[in-house]
């Protein structure tokens, strides 16, 4: 059996790789930090991440990003979203907001380990900002944001079906894909 380490401040993340990943990995949880670079990209921000546990000795572990990108402030909060959050609020979003609602989350997973070497795979989920809060399951901006194609928002479905087509979701099941490939060369 392979070990990965999950290097999150969020424990929970655990149980969504491990379904993602199948029994042939054991999941450790690893929380150390690593510096999160200020730029526009979740991609920058994980590379960077990776190259930072690699010179610090560390091996096979995942990382991962997220971030709501709202098109009419420019991507903002974009990388900034956990921030935005801890400061703004659902509320403060909200009242940022003019009529153009557009909105994307996106997540990139990144992957170092001895045999699969560095993998980076991300996805998005287009939808729209709602205009008053919705839902209380999830966390962060869950209750303001509804997939394209859905009427409820990510904080109003069961998280089974918020999975299935979430940013974070689609990401997770890429990713298990690609390194399952990697590692069966």
């Amino acid at each position: 059996m392979r070990i990965l380490n999950v290097i999150t401040s969020n424990p929970g993340k655990l149980v969504e790789f491990q379904r993602a990943l199948g029994n042939d990995f054991e999941l450790v949880h690893l929380p150390v930090g690593y510096t999160e670079v200020q730029t526009d990209s979740l991609e920058e921000v994980v590379e960077r991440g990776i190259d930072e546990l690699l010179s610090r000795g560390l091996d096979d572990f995942i990382i991962d990003d997220s971030g709501l990108f709202v098109d009419s402030l420019s991507g903002f909060p974009g990388v900034y979203s956990a921030y935005a959050f801890k400061t703004l609020g659902n509320a403060g979003l909200l009242r940022l907001m003019e009529d153009e609602r557009n909105a994307r989350f996106r997540c990139c997973i990144g992957c170092h380990t001895a045999e699969a070497g560095r993998l980076v795979v991300c996805a998005e989920c287009p939808g729209s900002i709602t205009r008053d809060l919705r839902g209380t399951d999830g966390f962060g901006f869950d209750p303001v944001f509804v997939p394209d194609g859905q009427d409820l928002t990510f904080a109003e479905m069961g998280l089974a079906d918020k999975n299935h087509i979430s940013h974070r979701g689609l990401a997770i099941t890429a990713f298990a894909r690609e390194l399952g490939g990697r590692l069966d060369r």
